[in-house]
């Protein structure tokens, strides 16, 4: 069997063919990169109307996952550590949130492999204790990252040696960026793998993890398969672990 790989998903008004409705959306590329990896893609909207609020049920959403992958958006509620929010914060929503806040908490209960992207990345880091700066611009002097918002900048990396991020990417990369925030304090556990040539942190790991890679840019707007397929990789391990213990 595929590993099942729950890919969470954001929730927007749209409009398609004659339809305008408010829609679980997520680009495309996010799970034909899961499929093409050889996992099967599970999309995970978060919800508002569930019993016990958005973070109801996600132990059991990841009892019968393999995988997650935390996927990019608007940005984490900087009361999530303990700050109002600057005035570029956008696209804030309580309820992904909390949806996925407690999908990575249950995730990382169980050890299932997580690729976090983008917002994820934050995500993660917040989940542990860690705090964003919330305008990078005004920390670093420039645009780099994100020019205008909802395009991409190509940005060269480099990673740590020895570490999965060097071993999925190599020692230098270039990727798609399109972040105005980024990792300021350092989430409890999580290491550094990749910054920018400017320093921001573009990568972060969770060693005490199974698999836990998290990245500040948008693999799926390149189609880069490498993260995918290592996350796939550690999924598929995880899968066959818990088939033995289950004695199937």
């Amino acid at each position: 069997m595929l590993p099942l790989i729950g890919v969470s998903t954001y929730v927007a008004d749209v409009a398609w063919s004659n339809w305008e409705r408010r829609a679980a959306v997520l680009p495309a590329s996010y799970f034909e990169l899961v499929a093409a990896a050889g996992g099967r893609p599970l999309l995970v909207p978060p919800t508002s109307s569930a019993p016990g609020g958005p973070e109801a049920g996600a132990d059991q959403v990841i009892d019968v996952l393999d995988g997650l992958v935390l996927t990019g958006g608007g940005d984490v509620d900087p009361a999530a550590y303990g700050e109002e929010p600057d005035p570029e914060v956008g696209g804030v929503n309580p309820d992904r949130d909390a949806s996925e806040r407690a999908l990575l908490a249950a995730a990382l209960r169980a050890d299932v492999p997580v690729l976090a992207i983008c917002r994820g990345c934050q995500v993660l880091n917040v989940y542990l204790g860690g705090t964003l700066h919330q305008h990078l611009p005004d920390v670093i002097g420039n645009l780099d990252h994100r020019k205008v918002a909802m395009e991409f900048e190509d940005v060269d990396v480099a990673t740590e040696p020895g570490t999965r991020t060097s071993g999925v990417f190599g020692p230098t990369t270039t990727v798609r960026c399109s972040h105005h925030q980024a990792i300021r304090d350092l989430g409890r556990d999580l290491v550094i793998t990749a910054r920018a040539g400017d320093g921001v942190v573009e990568a972060v790991e969770l060693p005490s993890a199974r698999f836990v890679l998290a990245v500040q840019w948008h693999p799926e707007e390149a189609m880069d398969q490498r993260p995918f397929d290592a996350l796939v990789r550690a999924a598929r391990t995880y899968r066959e672990e818990q088939s033995v213990r289950a004695g199937v």
